[in-house]
């Protein structure tokens, strides 16, 4: 009669290390590409709403201003959030006389080749009357 012996296994063999390894290697990688990418998508979330924000500033200036008619192809600058940040002013007639459509684009570069956002607004010949 032989004597049959049953070993067991106490252990994990060197190929399943090495899939371990690797599922955890890619997983890693996976993770590490997509903390990248949310942290860029923030910096650019925050930049489009600096870039909001002067254009509304320059909006509110015109407003405040009330100059008509409003003149178009204005350029200007701002500093904000330690940035300076290029303005430009589009004004646009409408099917009213009364009425023009003023965009702001609003740039990182003096060139404005690196456009962030555009606001557009509506503005209303003012009033000649003396109450508002």
């Amino acid at each position: 009669m032989s004597i049959v012996s049953i070993r067991r296994q106490h252990g994990m063999t060197l190929i399943e290390v090495m899939v371990a390894l690797l599922i955890f290697g890619l997983t890693g990688t996976a993770v590490m590409k997509a903390a990248t990418e949310n942290l860029s998508s923030v910096n650019q979330l925050q930049d489009i709403t600096f870039a909001t924000f002067v254009a509304n500033n320059r909006l509110a200036q015109l407003h405040l201003e009330q100059e008509w008619p409003i003149r178009n192809n204005q350029k200007g600058d701002m500093e904000m959030a330690e940035v300076t940040w290029y303005w430009q002013q589009t004004v646009t007639k409408t099917q009213e006389d009364d009425l023009v459509q003023v965009r702001i684009s609003v740039a990182v570069d003096a060139e404005y080749q690196q456009m962030v956002t555009d606001v557009v607004s509506f503005f209303g010949k003012p009033s000649t009357s003396g109450g508002r």
